[in-house]
């Protein structure tokens, strides 16, 4: 009878393990980004123009190079309190539940957000007390929501940091610094691993956090900063190793959880000087990939760097070109087992999922700081900046669903 009893509570125990919950973590398995149910194909869409703001993706090109040119610009029409107010509103708008619920319903299972530094920290200059770091929960509280939304559709959220503390290249729109100051003073490479280690500390244990996109685009000449300005030819891109080498490690004193990813300069792509990939296991290789045509030959680096690393490829941005290239790119991608993300979700012009209508006051604002309308009172400038505002909600843009077919290769 004893061994009756013994034989079914170990039976029961078999069935119970045998029905532990998978753990969705994604990780680097050799080659491939997997979970506890196997292999991932990563499908994605990037947050770009919400929390970070490119001049191209409001009709700024020629008229402002960052956002925080932008952001001068508006305080000198409506004043720094209606300039603040404006930017709480973009942030609410920007990015709400029913986008995250649109991008899930629509076939993708991830979002890469494209952090500003400034939403977590202040800047090296404004710290009161010199190599300290004084943190902004808003930024925090903003991702925590975001995180929820994912979490709720199933849907994996990498956070990018978009725009690092000084600037990592001299494509200042990306970053939003002038001047650059990244790779010059350490005490900003210090920040931006203060801040990795600070979300490591947030969402170690967080499952749909995918992964931490240590360093967007970096693009910088190391070896000839005049020559070779964005680093696209860089040897040696030693500062650039020795950064992803103490971020990662940082990372990892806290959170052995998440994947990390690491991106080469001249835009993503140049990983010279950085192999070999020795000190983690837990890494995937980001490359970028813009305005190149769909051929075998053009994914030749990128193939090397995986057999060669023994670890995954994501192409973490691509987009602004047709219809047809996208599908193209998509198979290409898919057929050579590397998952990708778009780039971006939402913004002035018809090359996104949502397209923001800006208003004919933002319109004339745009004139007159190109020169060719007259001032705007104050008024009526704070208006055209409340529409654009209320215009960045999903449902006051137009969907392209062209642009999202043509992702999924719908017809």
């Amino acid at each position: 009878m004893k061994r009756s009893i013994v034989i079914i509570a170990l039976a029961a125990l078999a069935l119970v393990a045998g029905c532990k919950p998978q753990k969705i973590f994604l990780r680097a398995e050799g080659q491939k980004i997997v979970n506890d149910g196997g292999e991932v194909m990563l499908r994605g869409m990037g947050l770009g123009g919400w929390v970070l703001q490119e001049p191209y993706m409001l009709g700024l090109s020629g008229v402002v190079r960052t956002q925080s040119q932008l952001r001068d610009s508006l305080v000198a029409l409506v004043g720094e309190t209606r300039t603040a107010e404006f930017y709480r509103a973009w942030w609410q708008n920007g990015v709400q539940k029913r986008d995250i619920d649109s991008l899930a319903a629509w076939g993708f299972n991830h979002v890469r957000m494209a952090m500003h530094y400034n939403s977590y920290t202040l800047p090296i200059e404004k710290e009161p007390v010199a190599g300290e770091h004084t943190w902004l929960e808003e930024g925090f509280a903003l991702t925590d929501r975001l995180l929820e939304w994912c979490a709720a559709n199933k849907i994996y959220l990498f956070l990018d940091l978009h725009a690092a503390p000084g600037g990592q290249g001299n494509d200042v729109a990306i970053s939003d610094a002038s001047p650059v100051k990244f790779w010059q003073d350490e005490r900003n490479t210090d920040k931006a691993i203060a801040l990795w280690k600070k979300l490591a500390e947030r969402y170690k244990d967080e499952e749909w956090i995918g992964g931490y996109d240590l360093v967007n685009e970096p693009n910088w000449g190391f070896t000839d900063p005049e020559g070779d300005p964005n680093g696209t030819a860089e040897p040696n891109n030693a500062p650039l190793r020795d950064f992803l080498v103490k971020a990662t490690k940082a990372i990892r004193e806290i959170d052995t959880n998440h994947m990390i990813i690491i991106e080469g300069n001249g835009w993503g792509n140049n990983y010279n000087g950085v192999w070999p990939l020795d000190w983690d296991d837990n890494t995937a290789i980001s490359f970028h990939r813009y305005w190149i045509p769909n051929t075998q030959e053009t994914l030749a680096t990128a193939l090397k760097n995986r057999s060669e690393q023994n670890a995954p490829l994501w192409m973490s941005e691509s987009g602004e070109n047709t219809n047809e290239w996208f599908t193209e790119a998509v198979d290409l991608l898919e057929g050579n087992d590397i998952g990708w993300c778009w780039w971006t979700f939402k913004r002035m012009g018809e090359r996104t999922p949502m397209e923001v209508t800006p208003g004919a006051g933002w319109l004339r604002l745009i004139d007159y700081w190109r020169g060719n309308a007259p001032r705007p009172t104050p008024d009526e400038a704070w208006a055209a900046l409340q529409t654009l505002a209320e215009n960045y909600r999903q449902e006051n843009t137009r969907i392209n669903r062209g642009y999202i077919d043509a992702l999924f290769k719908r017809p």
